[in-house]
This record gives C-alpha cells, sequence and structure tokens, in this order.
C-alpha cells in the first residue's frame, strides 16, 4: 500500500508563504470587500504573513492561529491591499479548529461569527457594494471550511471508539479462551487425580497410585503455571506423549499411534492438538473407565489428523455434543481454521476427530 504524504504545520506554514510572493501566484486569491485597491507596502507584507505564518502552530494553538490569521486577513481587506493567495491561510485555520479544537468550540465558533460580522459592518461603512446577501454567500463559504474539519474531526472519533471496541471485543475473547484452558487443565488432571485416588483402595500397591496422583498434580501445575504466563502460545503445554503416558498411568488402557514428521509447526496448533487429545482422554476416563483408548495422530505437510476412539463407550449426554468442554474445543480448532466431530460409533464406542491446518495460528 502507498505510504501517505502528510505536511507537517511548519511545512504547510512555509510552502503558504513562499507562494504568497511568487508574483504569478500570489494574485490568486480571493477578493472581498471590492473596495478601492492600493499599492502593496511594507503593512501589506506584515498583513500577508500574518496569515500565512501562524499556519506553524495550527494543531498546537488551532484557535489562535484562527484569531491572527482572521484579523491579518481582515485588516489587509479593509485596508485595500491586492488580493493574495495568503487567504487561504484563513480557510486553512478555519478547518484546523473544526478539527483539532478541543475546548469551548461553541464559544468559538460564536466569537468568530460575531467578529465576521463586525468585519462586514466595518467593510459597509468603508463604502463596500457588496449586498447582505454577498456577505451571507461569503460566510457560508467560511463555515463550510469548519465543517469540513468537524465532519474530519468525528470520522476521526468513530475510528477511535471503533478501535476501542474492538479492543474490549478481543479482550472478551481473550478471557473467554483463558475460561476454557482453565477448564481443560483442571477437568482434566482433577478427574484423572480422583479416578487414580479411588482406584488406589483397589490396588495391591498403593505407593504407585500415589506417585501417579503426584505426577497427575505436578503436570497440572506446570499447565497452570503456563497459563498464568499471560498464555502465550510460545510452547505446547505438554506433549500428546506425555498426556497419554499420564492418563495410562491412572489406569485407563491407552495406546498412542503417530504418523509423519512432527517438524516445526505453529505452536498454536500444537496447543490445540494437546487439548482435542486432553478433552477426548478426559471424557474417556469420566464416563468409559477400564474400556480400551487408542489416539491416532497424523502429520501432513498440510495439516494434522487426530482420533481418539473409545470402545464400549458409557458416555454422558453432555459429553456427546451439549457439554462445555466438547464446545469449547470445537470453538478452539475453528479458530486455528480447523474442524472437530465427535459422536457415537456404530459398534459403541465414542470417537472425536480434528483436523487442523499446520498453516494455520
Amino acid at each position: 500500500m502507498p505510504r501517505v504524504l502528510r505536511l507537517r504545520d511548519h511545512e504547510i506554514a512555509l510552502g503558504v508563504t513562499v507562494l504568497a510572493f511568487i508574483p504569478p501566484l500570489a494574485a490568486l486569491g480571493g477578493e472581498f470587500g471590492d473596495l478601492p485597491r492600493r499599492p502593496a507596502d511594507a503593512l501589506a507584507v506584515l498583513l500577508v504573513l500574518g496569515q500565512t505564518v501562524p499556519l506553524a502552530v495550527r494543531g498546537r494553538w488551532p484557535a489562535l492561529c484562527l484569531a491572527v490569521t482572521g484579523i491579518a486577513f481582515a485588516v489587509h481587506e479593509s485596508m485595500g491591499y491586492p488580493q493574495n493567495i495568503a487567504a487561504i491561510g484563513l480557510y486553512i485555520a478555519l478547518y484546523s479548529v473544526g478539527s483539532l479544537q478541543n475546548r469551548h468550540r461553541m464559544a468559538l465558533a460564536i466569537a468568530a461569527t460575531a467578529a465576521y460580522v463586525a468585519f462586514a459592518a466595518v467593510l459597509a461603512w468603508l463604502g463596500s457594494p457588496d449586498r447582505m446577501l454577498d456577505s451571507a454567500v461569503f460566510y457560508v463559504a467560511l463555515a463550510a471550511w469548519w465543517l469540513l474539519g468537524a465532519f474530519v474531526r468525528r470520522r476521526r472519533q468513530d475510528e477511535v471508539e471503533r478501535r476501542r471496541l474492538a479492543e474490549l471485543a478481543a479482550a472478551a475473547d481473550e478471557r473467554a479462551r483463558i475460561a476454557r484452558e482453565l477448564h481443560d487443565v483442571v477437568t482434566h488432571h482433577v478427574t484423572a487425580m480422583v479416578v487414580q485416588a479411588d482406584a488406589a483402595q483397589f490396588v495391591s500397591e498403593p505407593a504407585e497410585a500415589l506417585t501417579a496422583i503426584s505426577g497427575s498434580g505436578r503436570l497440572a501445575l506446570r499447565e497452570l503455571r503456563h497459563l498464568l504466563d499471560v498464555l502465550e502460545a510460545t510452547g505446547a503445554a505438554g506433549t500428546v506423549a506425555e498426556l497419554v503416558e499420564q492418563t495410562r498411568a491412572g489406569g485407563q488402557p491407552v495406546e498412542l499411534i503417530e504418523d509423519g514428521d512432527r517438524g516445526s509447526v505453529n505452536p498454536g496448533v500444537e496447543l490445540a492438538l494437546y487439548r482435542v487429545v486432553q478433552e477426548a482422554l478426559t471424557n474417556a476416563v469420566k464416563y468409559a473407565a477400564g474400556s480400551r483408548t487408542v489416539v491416532r495422530v497424523g502429520r501432513t505437510p498440510d495439516a494434522v489428523d487426530v482420533e481418539v476412539t473409545t470402545a464400549e463407550s458409557r458416555l454422558h449426554p453432555e459429553a456427546q455434543g451439549g457439554g462445555r468442554g466438547l464446545d469449547g474445543l470445537r470453538e478452539r480448532v475453528a479458530k486455528v481454521g480447523g474442524s472437530l466431530e465427535a459422536g457415537p460409533r456404530a459398534d459403541g464406542g465414542f470417537v472425536v476427530s480434528a483436523r487442523i491446518p499446520t498453516g494455520s495460528g
């Protein structure tokens, strides 16, 4: 996209000043009052500069810029000096007040209108042949520059408000993502620890069960610390292999089948993959404890495919599509450009499958 050229205030002031003293261009300015003209002199030069130099501070003090340029313009026209392109300084000053003035805008508009009425009265007293209609038309032309600046100001404010609302929406989306992350971490690991604790009373060596519970707790703490680090997807919350091993240690028979080269994958893709397996294994432990579970991960240059199947599943209806876990998981996978499906199998089992493009973030 081409870069937009933006002139600074002092550059605008310098440019208009230079144009005001180039003979072929200087006379392009408008004429108001139609008074008898007199030759330019030193005072005329000062009045021309009074209409151009204040533009250098129009951004910082737009009201002061308008006051100085307006007075200089009024005196220049009242003295009957030759028309000059420096009059454009008044138009720019009016636009600047409309677009940049923050305080006392209404009071300034009333004061400027009163000053214009006084200027028109002085011209009439000096013998100007202009009619009241001419003065009204010129006033409307001047007011149009002010209104143009006000329109730009409003557009600028609307853009700022739009960005503010977009930031609020992004913050709300981030809070929802954090909630899903916490749900995934806490639900999975607490479920695993509860199942392991329940099973500990029936095993011959409870020390192994306690070790598994301790491992689940440490893994949960590690993932929670990962979330507290602003939840940046700069590294995976864990690996699928670690997740499968930890679930297997809790008593769930889980088999992992991986195909393809992992290579360099976007961390967001790896995190989404991890959460898909995590949620599927959580549901398997909760609703099909002891049933054989298979995790298949296939990697290609274009996408990562994952499928988690559980045999003889007795899944609660909540886990079959209406639960927060799977619904949040669908949203997560969709955000990285993928798709997720979950439902019962014909043989009575349950399957969760997802496809995540490797080029997504």
